[in-house]
C-alpha cells in the first residue's frame, strides 16, 4: 500500500484467513450497479454496517452481534441480505453465524471513491 492509502482501507483489506467458508452468493464485480449500491446504502442503519465494518473493524469478518444493534434478528437479517445482494458485503457462512465484511477491492475498482465517502459520512 502506498503512503496516501487511508488507514481504514488497510484494515479492511485483510487476506481470507484459511479454511474460510466460500462467501454466500453475491454479484460479480462487473455486475456491481450503482442505483443498486447507492439504494442499499440510502437506509442509514446500512449506512452505518459499510461504516463501522469500514472503520472500526477488528477482524477479517465480523457477526451481526458485533455491531451491538438493538434490532430484531429478522430486521438484521434483511439489512445484512439488501448489503449482499448490492453488492457492498461478502458474508460467510461459519455454523450457524454468518460474518460480513466489505468488499473493498471490488467496490474501489467499480467506484472509485464511494467507500472514502461512506468512511467520511456522518449520521
Amino acid at each position: 500500500m502506498s503512503s496516501t492509502t487511508p488507514a481504514w482501507i488497510e484494515r479492511a483489506q485483510r487476506p481470507v484467513p484459511a479454511g474460510a467458508p466460500e462467501p454466500l452468493p453475491e454479484p460479480a464485480r462487473d455486475a456491481l450497479r450503482l442505483e443498486v449500491v447507492m439504494g442499499a446504502l440510502s437506509d442509514p442503519l446500512r449506512m452505518h454496517i459499510v461504516r463501522t465494518l469500514l472503520l472500526e473493524s477488528e477482524e477479517f469478518d465480523h457477526t451481526c452481534g458485533w455491531f451491538g444493534l438493538d434490532r430484531p434478528k429478522s430486521s438484521l437479517t434483511h439489512h445484512f441480505r439488501t448489503l449482499r445482494e448490492a453488492g457492498l458485503i461478502r458474508q460467510r457462512q461459519y455454523g450457524l453465524e454468518r460474518r460480513s465484511h466489505v468488499r473493498v477491492d471490488d467496490l474501489q475498482a467499480r467506484f472509485p471513491g464511494l467507500l472514502a465517502l461512506v468512511a467520511d459520512w456522518r449520521q
